[in-house]
């Protein structure tokens, strides 16, 4: 195990990180897209986002974009290089604000969290589109890891801390079992060549239904191209 800082709600800390991973030329055959925040009260990266859009959805954005040639030069007919995003079941209550990706109209915390985990899900099923478009041996899913007992929980109510404290044993699942569905999208045989799937306790299910609006897709695809300053090339594919 090697160990490279990166910062995902930096947008500079990203690019150092893959400029320090290239310079190292190993293949890349599994990214995982896992860190976040959530509940967090209003406040921006550094670079000026909110933080849940930030660092949940921007921060993978880049760093995903930005290791693509890597993934693509390391992936093969048999053995496809994989790219699993992890989102939550909150992605089901979410809206998308294109005018207000920002949240700066109103903010609520369970609202701009939401957001940024239905911008992972509309991310993954665009990236697995032009993945396929451009014949790449990548594949791209997102995960559902469950209710997990983790310090994700740290900025909600005290009466929800208690709560939790109570019952973690009974309904949260511990970091490990939590970890498994993303484990088996990275390593399982039955998800090789198998991309823009929604997975949960290690199954195929149906994310919200407006993850699959195309059209949604492309257009936060441009929007986050903009926001994070690297160039749109998906928008001259279909």
């Amino acid at each position: 195990v090697e160990f490279l800082y990166c910062d995902l709600a930096s947008m500079k800390s990203i690019r150092q990180f893959v400029q320090q991973f290239r310079a190292r030329n190993c293949p890349l055959h599994v990214l995982v897209n896992n860190a976040g925040v959530m509940l967090v009260p209003e406040r921006k990266t550094e670079d000026g986002f909110e933080e849940h859009f930030g660092l949940n959805y921007l921060g993978h954005f880049l760093l995903t974009n930005l290791l693509l040639d890597a993934l693509k030069q390391s992936g093969t007919h048999s053995h496809n290089a994989r790219i699993i995003t992890v989102s939550s079941a909150t992605h089901y209550v979410g809206k998308l604000h294109l005018n207000d990706l920002q949240s700066r109209c109103s903010y609520s915390p369970h609202g701009a969290y939401a957001q940024s985990k239905l911008a992972l899900v509309l991310f993954t099923y665009r990236l697995q589109h032009l993945l396929t478009a451009n014949g790449s041996h990548v594949t791209a899913n997102v995960v559902d890891p469950g209710v997990v007992n983790t310090e994700l929980y740290k900025h909600v109510f005290w009466v929800v801390k208690v709560v939790k404290w109570m019952t973690a044993w009974l309904f949260f699942k511990t970091p490990e079992e939590g970890a498994s569905t993303t484990i088996y999208a990275a390593v399982s045989p039955e998800m090789e060549g198998a991309g823009g799937c929604y997975l949960y306790n290690e199954e195929r299910t149906k994310s919200a239904d407006v993850a699959y609006d195309e059209e949604l897709q492309r257009r936060l695809w441009t929007e986050s191209c903009k926001m994070v300053g690297i160039s749109d090339e998906a928008s001259r594919l279909p």
